[in-house]
């Protein structure tokens, strides 16, 4: 499995990493049963992401592609953030392989989740905004 050199350079070298106190949306997305889980965490101001960091627990592609969406979100109007799709991230890293696409999907899905939760805060119903954020078609198994 080939990586791109983007993507073997936002794993060695993560963009906007950590917890952040006092977000104004925190998004959490995956399964532990399929090892990826992604928290994001953005800070908003008129309607502008003015920060956005993340916590990845996965493997290099999640944590590149979680890298890569908060470089692609940050300064952002939030219209424009929910714009960000899973191609989009995937493009912006030169590509990913097919077994790990999956990965640009839960990063999308957990900046979209972060926007929801936002609009919650506020008192505002996400989902005619945000959409439904829905689960990670590889993290779907049967309980046991």
């Amino acid at each position: 499995m080939a990586y791109s050199e983007k993507v073997m350079d936002h794993f060695t070298n993560p963009r906007n990493v950590g917890e952040m106190e006092n977000a104004d949306g925190i998004g959490e997305v995956g399964n532990p049963k399929c090892g990826d889980i992604m928290k994001m965490y953005i800070k908003v101001d008129n309607d502008v992401i003015t920060d956005v960091s993340f916590k990845t627990f996965g493997c290099g592609a999640a944590i590149a592609t979680s890298s890569m969406a908060t470089e692609l979100v940050k300064g952002k109007t939030i219209p424009e953030a929910l714009q960000l799709t899973n191609k989009a991230v995937m493009e912006a890293l030169d590509g990913l392989p097919p077994v790990k696409v999956h990965c640009s999907v839960l990063a999308e899905q957990a900046i979209k989740a972060a926007l929801s939760d936002y609009y919650q805060k506020q008192g505002i119903d996400p989902e005619p905004i945000v959409g439904k954020i829905s689960e990670c078609e590889e993290c779907h198994f049967e309980e046991e």
